[in-house]
């Protein structure tokens, strides 16, 4: 059964027309996505967890990627729809209030998977969520996860920068959480 959307403007505000998710990653139609970046200290240090897509995934597979994101159906909000992925994704439970906005981010990318073209064209809303969980204790959802990792957000940040592992992070949400951490800090 298709997913279907919401076609939205430039703010991610629908507009009343829908459309189904392989058309739009086809025609590059605009569309909305929740984030979210799951975090913890451990040892004084801040870490992020990140999944890695499974390997038969439509887009970027293999890569490790952010920790739960997903397209938002068509009538959901981005904040119910991230709490959905968390659930499906991960198992884990949050609340709206654990959930702390990091931005607005939009996405415009071509690429081409499994020999299909893919034009995304994203209107996404990034969140992070404090909650410290060793790997094993998140039961992943095998046809969209791989495996979960927890890395050193500096060493992360570095290693995007450097593009010394497969993923499918961009700097400008890892900027997004750093704002996020250092007003966390200061509050602290």
């Amino acid at each position: 059964m298709a997913e279907i959307l919401d076609i939205v403007d430039e703010n991610g505000i629908p507009t009343g027309e829908t459309i189904d998710r392989e058309t739009a990653h086809l025609k590059g139609i605009l569309h909305r996505t929740s984030h979210v970046w799951i975090l913890r200290e451990k040892d004084g240090r801040v870490q992020v967890l990140l999944q890695k897509r499974a390997d038969d995934k439509s887009s970027f597979p293999g890569c490790y990627d952010i920790s739960s994101a997903g397209h938002i159906p068509a009538g959901v909000d981005f904040i119910p729809s991230a709490l959905r992925e968390l659930e499906e994704e991960l198992s884990v439970t949050a609340t709206a209030e654990q959930l702390h906005y990091c931005g607005i981010r939009h996405i415009r990318s071509d690429d081409e998977f499994f020999g299909k073209e893919f034009h995304d064209r994203q209107v996404s809303k990034v969140f992070a969520l404090w909650l410290d969980t060793d790997e094993s204790g998140f039961e992943l959802q095998i046809e969209e996860v791989d495996s979960v990792l927890w890395i050193d957000f500096d060493e992360c940040v570095r290693r995007v920068r450097e593009n010394t592992f497969k993923h499918c992070i961009v700097m400008e949400e890892l900027m997004m959480l750093k704002d996020h951490i250092d007003r966390r800090s200061t509050e602290i």
